[in-house]
């Protein structure tokens, strides 16, 4: 076993992992669905209605109830928060990663977006945002 699959493997140990209706059933009691993809993807797939979109690289600044550049939305350390990743990988160590932190109702989604996408629940799609390049002025 690669030592990455071992630190996955560790990760899970530590997390009660749900699937897609879970993390649903989660979000409806007011927890909190985080996706940690990046922008192609979700432009690409489209987003989950009501995440809270960070991308990993600030996964524990936002989340940090007690930090200065804390999400609105992470509001005590007891806050359910389910972290959503493409397919259920990254997610798995973001999770233990939020732990760590405090926030003990940490988890993630079995088989991320993916899984979520295909049991058919919502999803939004993302319309690029598209630069507006002034016109040349005439001369």
């Amino acid at each position: 076993m690669s030592a990455v699959d071992e630190l996955l493997e560790r990760a899970r140990r530590e997390l009660d992992r749900v699937d897609a209706r879970e993390a649903a059933a989660v979000q409806e009691a007011g927890g909190l669905l985080v996706d940690i993809r990046y922008a192609a993807l979700r432009e690409r797939d489209g987003t989950i209605p009501g995440a809270l979109i960070v991308e990993r690289n600030e996964l524990e600044w936002r989340l940090d109830p007690t930090g200065d550049h804390r999400a609105p939305e992470a509001t005590h350390h007891g806050l359910p928060v389910v972290v959503v990743c493409n397919e259920g990988y990254a997610s798995s160590l973001a999770a233990v990663s939020l732990r760590s932190l405090g926030l003990t109702r940490a988890t993630d989604l079995i088989g991320g977006f993916q899984a979520w996408r295909a049991a058919g629940l919502p999803v939004v799609p993302v319309v690029p945002v598209v630069p507006v390049v002034p016109a040349a002025e005439s001369q």
